[in-house]
């Protein structure tokens, strides 16, 4: 990453495709924009890890600071006792989600044929 917050790809530093597709193709942000998507409310940080078991506190904070950073998710923190953050969708992101789901559709609907080829693939090596 740059001093300016952007992804830097070493063969093409310029795309901006692949800027915005290295943010939120990477292991988590996926998840937690389609976890935060049907509540249409604000979220606790312990309702997000909750959904998403498997994904650690630290790298669950890193995920949704940076889709904070590019705009994807508003982060509201309450001066109570105890402190109170609460995580929902931007517009961006609402525009987005329907095209993940049609991406989780897609991987479901081609699962099965993905993995007899990865099968037959790791038959022939």
């Amino acid at each position: 990453m740059d001093i300016q917050g952007k992804i830097r790809d070493l063969h093409f530093p310029n795309c901006p495709i692949r800027n915005v597709i290295a943010r939120i193709g990477d292991r988590w942000s996926i998840l937690v924009l389609l976890t935060l998507d049907p509540a249409h409310r604000p979220m606790r940080f312990k309702e997000i890890q909750a959904a998403i078991p498997d994904i650690s506190q630290k790298m669950l904070t890193r995920t949704l600071r940076d889709l904070e950073a590019d705009g994807f998710v508003i982060r509201q923190a309450y001066a109570e006792v105890p402190p109170r953050v609460e995580y929902e969708l931007t517009d961006r992101a609402r525009s987005l989600t329907p095209l993940l789901h049609n991406l989780v559709a897609w991987a479901a609907a081609n699962l099965p044929g993905i993995v007899k080829d990865r099968e037959r693939y790791s038959k022939k090596r």
